[in-house]
């Protein structure tokens, strides 16, 4: 089992930037991938990033992201703390959604939703104009 706890959402806007975190707790090892999604009201859950957490994973050090927010956001993690992050530059109010973290245990970068594993509570990000 994996838990999984997001955090850094709020009320920014446009232009602004937002750095969520992910705790991860329980089973933080292995080579699964950790991603991010997000939902706006009356919309599907979409993909935003993901990236490989240790360097047990064969495809350790690779990264993906959507192309709504290539170039603006940056996920990263730092194993030491169990956390993945997600900085949000240049918000646009497009990226007005729910946040989610998820862990997918497979290893590949994938973007599917049912993809992945465990998922978090999400956590609110506003982009006003």
């Amino acid at each position: 089992q994996v838990q999984l706890v997001e955090s850094g959402g709020g009320l920014v806007q446009a232009g602004g930037s937002l750095r969520l975190s992910c705790v991860a707790s329980g089973r933080t090892f292995g080579t699964y991938v950790m991603g991010w999604f997000r939902q706006a009201p009356g919309k599907e859950r979409e993909f935003v990033a993901a990236i490989t957490w240790s360097d047990a994973n064969p495809y350790y050090g690779s990264t993906h992201y959507a192309n709504s927010v290539k170039g603006r956001f940056t996920i990263s993690r730092d194993n030491a703390k169990d956390t993945v992050y997600l900085q949000m530059n240049s918000l646009k109010p497009e990226d007005t959604a729910v946040y989610y973290c998820a862990a997918d245990l497979d290893g590949r970068v994938r973007v599917g939703r049912d993809d992945y594993d465990y998922w978090g509570q999400g956590t609110q990000v506003t982009v006003s104009s």
